[in-house]
């Protein structure tokens, strides 16, 4: 039996941003509970740190240098193949609510909506963000029935902070309930179906509900401040030092070097209220699967695409940067009928390997461009002899100092002990002992008791980025 599958992917979500990734200030039950009755990855790695390569990659099951789509900003290829295309040409009926984002979305060059390949989403309800920038983004054409219009309020007591849209309002409520009419619609269909929720939050800007906001602000005295120790930028890359200054090289940017404790706190709160958002609508969906009687035919995925910094080493948003808070992210299945309930595997996994877990769940084959490899095998028994990965791996490309003269590449490998950053081309980087300091403090690029634990870890990265070429076309003859 084909499984439904329910695909919730979150936009810049830090893996520690849930309760039952041992977060004791956010309000999150639904998906707690999603992880009681399922599998949760404690290690997952996104392919990239920013948006269109990561989903490019793990809607192909390809490295980000493998299926070409390496930056934001560029459009997948079309002769891509994404998982949701397969599972349609296998019966299923896909729909999407959010973003998508594989190809450029801005409107000085996609001035209605970003341009799509054959994806196999037949019902595609598109929102790449709240704001009103296109005339086809239906989260604005829902607002304009209700006669209203999205319009943040500024706060007295923090410059950086919004009030979003209420509940009911809201882009993350929209795309929830696009989800429950596909489900409602598609409870008795003779074929399974997969929807795609792909809420934008907790992506920046920064604007819960009042509401939401409001838990935080009672307490917020209380909330924990960043990962960040003074000076330590002294000795990481200039690429780090420059986005102290300002997210994405924008000077004044969200800098943190211009915030006060106040600031970093409030942040904080926003972020973790949208999260709190998140779940209630999560729990909405999961509610209209109980009441349809889908339930238990019903694959859950909850993730994110990558991380958000906010804060860590000094720094907000994402870029150029491996640390955990923008590499690793939260990734949970649930199926109470078929997969494992209550598990946690702290193995390295990637989310690379998501395209080929949800083939093998459909009873498809795997296709052979994937480079990924399924997870399936360990989400419905304890398999003894599966080979997790020894180590993860992560790409950022086209690195710009917004002075058109310095780019460069980076490239990421992490084990279970060390991680290692390469810049390639200006002979800098960043080495970890992530065992001695999981803060990711101490720069030990250039110690000399680490030169062996270096080049050892420089001779895997060459091993991982050989591996990602592409194996197709494939093989078909010795000779």
């Amino acid at each position: 039996m084909k499984p439904n599958i329910l695909w919730i992917c979150t936009d810049q979500q830090r893996f520690d941003s849930l309760g039952c990734y041992g977060n004791e200030f956010v309000k999150t039950p639904h998906i707690d509970r999603l992880a009681e009755r399922g599998v949760l990855f404690e290690n997952c790695y996104s392919q990239s740190t920013v948006c269109t390569p990561s989903r490019a990659s793990f809607l192909t099951g390809r490295y980000p240098r493998t299926n070409r789509c390496r930056q934001n900003g560029q459009a997948i290829s079309n002769d891509e193949v994404l998982v949701t295309k397969l599972l349609a040409d296998a019966g299923y009926k896909c729909g999407l609510s959010g973003k998508l984002h594989i190809s450029p979305c801005h409107p000085s060059v996609a001035p209605e909506e970003e341009a799509r390949i054959d994806d196999g989403y037949s019902q595609f309800h598109w929102s790449h963000h709240p704001q009103p920038d296109w005339p086809t983004n239906e989260y604005t054409q829902w607002l304009q029935e209700k006669g209203k219009e999205f319009k943040p309020q500024s706060l007295e007591t923090c410059s950086y902070v919004q009030y979003g849209p209420e509940v009911e309002d809201h882009q993350t409520t929209w795309c929830a309930e696009k989800a429950i009419q596909f489900m409602e619609a598609n409870k008795n269909a003779d074929k399974p179906w997969l929807f795609s929720v792909n809420f934008f939050d907790p992506h920046h800007p920064f604007n819960p509900p009042k509401q939401y906001l409001q838990r935080y602000l009672d307490r917020l005295q209380e909330l924990p401040l960043r990962n960040y120790t003074k000076n330590e930028l002294d000795h990481k890359p200039i690429y780090q030092q420059v986005d102290h200054e300002g997210a994405y090289g924008m000077k004044g940017h969200l800098a943190y070097s211009e915030m006060n404790e106040h600031d970093h706190r409030m942040l904080r709160a926003a972020y973790w209220a949208m999260i709190d958002l998140i779940d209630d609508q999560v729990g909405r969906m999961i509610a209209a699967l109980e009441e349809t009687g889908q339930i238990d035919n019903t694959m859950i995925i909850f993730m994110s695409d990558h991380g958000e910094l906010l804060g860590d080493h000094g720094i907000y948003l994402k870029g150029p940067h491996f640390y955990e808070g923008s590499v690793k992210v939260p990734f949970l299945v649930s199926w109470p009928a078929k997969i494992r309930e209550g598990q946690k595997i702290d193995h390295l996994i990637e989310l690379v390997d998501l395209a080929p877990t949800l083939l093998e769940a459909a009873s498809e084959p795997i296709y052979e461009g994937m480079q990924g490899q399924s997870l399936w095998p360990v989400l419905v028994k304890e398999d003894l002899a599966y080979s997790y990965r020894n180590d993860v791996y992560c790409e950022y490309y086209n690195v710009n100092l917004k002075d058109k003269k310095n780019i460069t590449h980076a490239t990421m490998v992490r084990n279970e002990d060390y991680k290692l950053v390469s810049y390639h081309g200006d002979k800098t980087g960043e080495l970890y002992h992530l065992k001695d300091d999981p803060n990711e403090v101490e720069n030990i690029w250039d110690h000399s008791a680490y030169q062996t634990i270096k080049m050892t870890l420089f001779q895997r990265l060459c091993d991982r980025m050989a591996e990602t070429a592409d194996p197709l076309p494939l093989r078909q003859s010795p000779w």
